[in-house]
């Protein structure tokens, strides 16, 4: 005698792309962007000084000003000039932000709930892979030269992509500014790990392991919530000294120190949703204050600094046919603007096929390919690797700020013309994520999901 078949258990809930966060990560999202704005339209703003005061008839001043040696004969290495201080020492700041972000979104964020983490790092995968397939093969076409410079145009610079959409005036619903940001960070993450094995020059292990004494106790510190100023900056530096001298880039001195600050508040989560409870917590833990404290000073001085000294290419007396025809330029405008699109829409797009995922309502594939047009603006960390490949000052490194610079304005003006097309529908999509009927200082769509 056979047993009955047991009726089907209940189905996984459809998973759902570019939904909505809770409102707690949608209230961090906010502020976030709302910093990083401003930080782009002043990033943009010392770019373009830069480049018209390296092209004017005072250009010699421009590179005299970034070859300025602040103390000679400094110990440790640390006689450095001007431009290598603001991409070695400014950086750091904003990479220990990228620290404090990466942290919190594994902790409390979108990354650390493996369904949600899918889509961003699939995503950021592709967008890593393709531009870096897509360079290699147009340099070996081209001859060979450069292939050291090919992680230059697998990062996507938040603060510029995010002063485009400020241009542009686009009301992104808020599920695609979270996959944006998370999109970043993890952009980032994958940078940082780039650096740190592919361009560390003159490897000293006794530095290096020396500068995890100072990350330790700050890590200590931290931990028991004690933030003494005049003991966290010491150690701070003290770390990003002897990461310098070990050869690895100074800068990750910055994203360790980031990685130690607790996250959640010290009282346990309460209520009965676990993710909305754990981003809560977050909200009260060290690492938000001092994001909070921080990443003012990395958008609004530190990034703008370094892009001032970065981005001025002197393009008088240069053959403008004969740069845009170099194989170098080539491969970083074809894999800024086509290999990072077609990267992260093409991951996306399988992800879904494979997983049987569906978009959000308020989302289309068209709004995707906005964004991952946007991603292909590689500013900041586009411009440091090139500096590490190929030295500062360089001519191949003349041709890749050039490139990097053509190919941000060429991915910033394709994804304005994509995503200003759905404006009209964005807008009522922010209207009714601010709608908040009963008052409560929380909108209506974060307390009932399925209210439209």
């Amino acid at each position: 005698m056979t047993s009955p078949t047991p009726p089907p258990g209940p189905r996984p809930p459809k998973i759902r792309l570019f939904s909505r966060s809770s409102w707690p990560q949608a209230r961090h999202l906010a502020d976030v962007l709302r910093t990083e704005t401003v930080g782009g339209v002043l990033l943009l703003s010392g770019a373009l000084i830069a480049l018209i005061w390296a092209n004017s008839p005072w250009s010699d001043s421009y590179t005299r000003l970034g070859d300025v040696v602040p103390w000679p004969g400094a110990p440790w290495h640390l006689d450095l000039n001007l431009a290598t201080w603001a991409a070695d020492g400014l950086l750091a700041i904003f990479f220990f932000v990228v620290g404090l972000e990466l942290k919190r979104e594994f902790v409390a964020g979108d990354l650390r709930d493996p369904r949600r983490a899918a889509l961003p790092v699939a995503a950021a995968l592709g967008g890593m892979l393709l531009p870096a397939l897509i360079y290699v093969a147009v340099v070996l076409t081209g001859g060979g030269e450069g292939l050291r410079g090919w992680a230059i145009p697998t990062a996507t610079d938040i603060a510029f992509a995010l002063a485009v959409l400020a241009v542009v005036s686009s009301h992104l619903p808020q599920g695609l500014r979270a996959f944006l940001l998370t999109l970043a960070v993890v952009d980032d993450l994958f940078a940082i790990t780039i650096i740190a094995i592919f361009y560390t020059a003159d490897f000293q292990p006794v530095p290096l392991l020396a500068a995890f004494a100072p990350i330790g106790l700050f890590a200590v510190l931290v931990q028991r919530g004690r933030t003494w100023w005049w003991a966290l900056i010491p150690l701070a530096v003290a770390a990003w000294t002897l990461m310098h001298a070990s050869g690895v880039h100074a800068t990750v001195a910055g994203v360790l120190l980031g990685f130690t600050v607790p996250v959640l508040a010290r009282r346990p989560p309460a209520g009965d949703q676990p993710a909305a409870a754990s981003a809560e917590a977050g909200e009260g833990g060290l690492a938000a204050r001092l994001e909070h404290r921080w990443r003012p000073v990395s958008a609004g001085f530190a990034v703008p600094i370094f892009a001032f000294f970065a981005a001025g290419v002197t393009l008088r007396g240069t053959d403008l046919g004969t740069l845009l025809s170099d194989p170098m330029v080539i491969a970083i405008v074809a894999a800024l603007v086509f290999g990072k699109s077609i990267g992260i829409f093409g991951s996306t797009y399988l992800l879904a096929r494979f997983t049987r995922a569906e978009l959000d309502e308020d989302i289309t594939w068209a709004d995707l390919l906005g964004i991952a047009l946007l991603a292909g603006v590689g500013f900041t960390v586009s411009l440091l690797i090139g500096d590490l490949a190929f030295g500062a000052g360089s001519t191949a490194d003349d041709r890749v700020k050039a490139a990097v610079l053509l190919g941000s304005v060429i991915s910033a003006g394709l994804a304005a013309t994509v995503l200003s097309r759905r404006n009209a529908a964005y807008r009522r999509v922010a209207q009714r994520e601010r709608l908040d009927a009963d008052g409560d200082g929380v909108p209506d769509v974060y307390q009932h999901p399925d209210a439209r």
